[in-house]
């Protein structure tokens, strides 16, 4: 990608972060991070990255439209990652505030300010600017035992977090079409992979196993999804800022559909090998089918023939080998799973000031 700067939003979490481990690794492209630091933003996932040369990091909210419009003029990006949002079902039930003002009104004040500073850039520079807004697979809403999502598959939100990236995917759309800022759309099915918070399936169940608590599973287990290795998914956004065509949407998938009961199976069976139980018994004993989630919805699966065809991206990892790296990650990194789950990697940023673009 060359010596150009890049700006990631949500650059500490857990598809930010990686993004960044990946642009800093693999090219020589400066990049610029602004994360709040919400919960489940954590330094500690860029690893070695945190302090690396070309990384600049700023501790701020993409609402904060002051921040931001700074940001743009001291950093000068080449595009903008935008995947800072909330991101979480169960908590976007509970508490759907933050879900709108993160995901709406956080991407409304960074169009505008890409906007302004778009329209201020030589013509050249204009011609080659790049708004990717990174989107989920949710905003479709829920298919039934055939069929895929399609770029053409018509938006049915069922949850406030799915609700609140769609109408983040409409803003980002608007912009391109009423003003002309090159905005491109991505969305991905379930990422899994290492420095996942875990709240989410894959690393609460390994987790869990590993402490010996309950395996939790909604309902019957059936809902069905598409698992995405968040190193291929990665590589996609850099592919679809790199060649992708301004207007367009690209669904990224793994080709990985299994139900949740299935992928909770395999993990026991991998711990079962790498970390028996004391007592000898198999880790699926713990499996606990728990009272569904509200408006849960019961299958999702993506078409990613529109990138590969157009732009060969195809990802690397099976979901059998992509399961074992992530098993076999958490198991040689069980402090950082530590200093998560007991809250210390937050306790311990307070007070020490990071946050300035230096």
């Amino acid at each position: 990608m060359g010596d150009l700067h890049y700006l990631v939003t949500g650059g500490a979490g857990f598809i930010g972060s990686t993004l960044v481990r990946q642009l800093l690794e693999e090219g020589s492209a400066v990049v610029g991070n602004l994360d709040k630091l919400t919960y489940a933003g954590n330094l500690e996932s860029l690893g070695e990255y945190r302090d690396h040369p070309r990384h600049r990091f700023v501790h701020g909210d993409i609402c904060d439209a002051a921040l931001v419009g700074d940001l743009f003029r001291d950093l000068q990006p080449a595009g903008i990652f935008h995947l800072a949002a909330e991101s979480h079902v169960d908590r976007s039930i509970d508490r759907p505030a933050a879900f709108i003002e993160t995901n709406l009104v956080g991407t409304f004040t960074l169009l505008e300010a890409a906007l302004q500073y778009w329209r201020g850039l030589p013509a050249a520079e204009r011609d080659a600017f790049r708004f990717l807004h990174v989107s989920t697979d949710e905003v479709y809403g829920s298919l039934g035992k055939s069929g895929l999502f399609t770029e053409e598959t018509a938006y049915a939100p069922n949850s406030p977090y799915s609700a609140s990236k769609a109408g983040s995917d409409h803003l980002a759309r608007a912009y391109h079409h009423t003003y002309g800022l090159p905005v491109l759309i991505t969305n991905c099915s379930n990422n899994y992979g290492p420095y996942q918070f875990p709240e989410k399936l894959i690393p609460l169940v390994i987790l869990n196993a590993l402490e010996g608590k309950p395996l939790p599973v909604y309902g019957d287990g059936g809902n069905v999804r598409d698992w995405l290795y968040v190193d291929d998914h990665c590589r996609a956004l850099r592919r679809v800022m790199a060649a992708g065509r301004p207007g367009e949407v690209y669904n990224v998938g793994g080709f990985n559909e299994h139900t949740n009961l299935d992928v909770v199976q395999t993990i026991c069976g991998h711990l079962d090998q790498w970390a028996p139980r004391d007592d000898g018994q198999p880790h699926a004993t713990a499996i606990t089918f728990v009272t569904d989630r509200p408006g849960h919805d019961r299958r999702y699966a993506i078409d990613a023939t529109k990138i590969a065809r157009q732009l060969d991206w195809h990802p690397a990892e099976t979901f059998d080998s992509g399961l074992e790296r992530t098993v076999s990650w958490y198991l040689e990194n069980r402090t950082w799973c530590e200093r998560v789950t007991t809250g210390a990697y937050r306790r311990e940023r307070l007070g020490t000031g990071e946050g300035r673009l230096t």
